[in-house]
């Protein structure tokens, strides 16, 4: 088999997220009742090393992926950029090279996206999308299991997007053309995802809209999603908040959604911004499943990359 990279969720295609999700759903039923720090009993990965670097801060990829190879029997060493040669001007491909010596798969949170892509070109193990500017996979396939779980189909679903074009964006709307799903985007003009994003998912028979007022993108969805305004590493951009504000996700604005829509956020929110609290803590949010989540997901992407699933 040859090597398996999860840069984005078309690296996996539809019918391997469909796997990954499917074996997300049967490991997490599995657990229920169990220990955190337990070995699954079948552990599929022991002996695995994991080696995850982190030039982005981290909390829930972090830990979800430590508690994820974990879980399947594996272990993981942390580099973070300020503490390792990589920080210090050593080539991603020299990075790549020496980690693939010493573990069995690369996680990699960073900003530029070409990053990724070049240390899966160096690295002769497989290389997993932790985060880039341009797509975050990884959440996306936890976002997906979530709806799923709240008893939601994804062939047809209806998702509305507030607020900013961002990576997160960008992962829900390639799902979309992946797994049958139609994005409604309300942004302010300018702050528009990715065009090529946007055109395969198009191409792959989903339906993606533009709209700049927010109750035209909730009305009748399933799903309601927004994400943080202002990125890691960008300046607090004043006339960027203003533009967002209309966007934010209240209580009058997620009443334009289907009565049992559901509310989702990849965290960490900045709250009375983007939602207020009524929503985040509210009836629609599932949020803390949705972050419990990333460990479910990432254990079966981790199993994927490794040809298990």
């Amino acid at each position: 088999m040859s090597k398996r990279d999860f840069l984005n969720l078309a690296d996996a295609g539809g019918d391997g997220v469909a796997a990954i999700l499917a074996d997300a759903i049967d490991r997490k039923r599995a657990r229920v009742g169990q220990p955190k720090g337990r070995v699954d009993a079948d552990a599929p990965l022991a002996d695995h090393v994991l080696a995850m670097v982190f030039e982005k801060n981290s909390t829930r990829t972090r830990v979800s992926f430590d508690i994820a190879i974990r879980q399947l029997g594996g272990s993981a060493v942390i580099l973070d950029s300020g503490t390792t040669q990589l920080g210090r001007g050593e080539t991603i491909a020299d990075t790549a090279r020496v980690l693939s010596r010493m573990a069995d798969a690369i996680m990699l949170r960073t900003d530029d996206h070409a990053k990724v892509e070049e240390l899966a070109h160096y690295a002769s193990v497989p290389v997993i999308n932790g985060l880039t500017d341009l797509s975050h996979p990884c959440q996306i396939a936890a976002d997906l299991l979530t709806v799923i779980e709240r008893g939601k189909a994804l062939p047809g679903l209806e998702v509305a997007w507030l607020g900013d074009g961002n990576n997160v964006l960008n992962s829900i709307v390639e799902a979309a053309g992946l797994m049958k799903f139609n994005v409604r985007i309300g942004v302010p003009e300018g702050y528009e995802p990715d065009g090529g994003f946007m055109a395969l998912a198009e191409a792959g028979g989903a339906r993606i809209s533009v709209h700049r007022d927010a109750a035209e993108a909730v009305r009748g969805a399933d799903v309601v999603v927004t994400d943080t305004w202002i990125s890691m590493g960008q300046a607090h951009a004043e006339a960027k908040l203003a533009a967002m504000a209309p966007y934010q996700v209240d209580e009058r604005l997620m009443a334009q959604a289907r009565p049992d829509a559901v509310f989702l956020h990849c965290l960490p929110a900045h709250r009375n911004e983007e939602v207020t609290d009524a929503v985040i803590d509210g009836p629609h949010s599932a949020v803390w499943d949705e972050a419990e989540n990333r460990i479910h997901a990432q254990k079966s992407i981790l199993r994927w990359v490794f040809g298990q699933i």
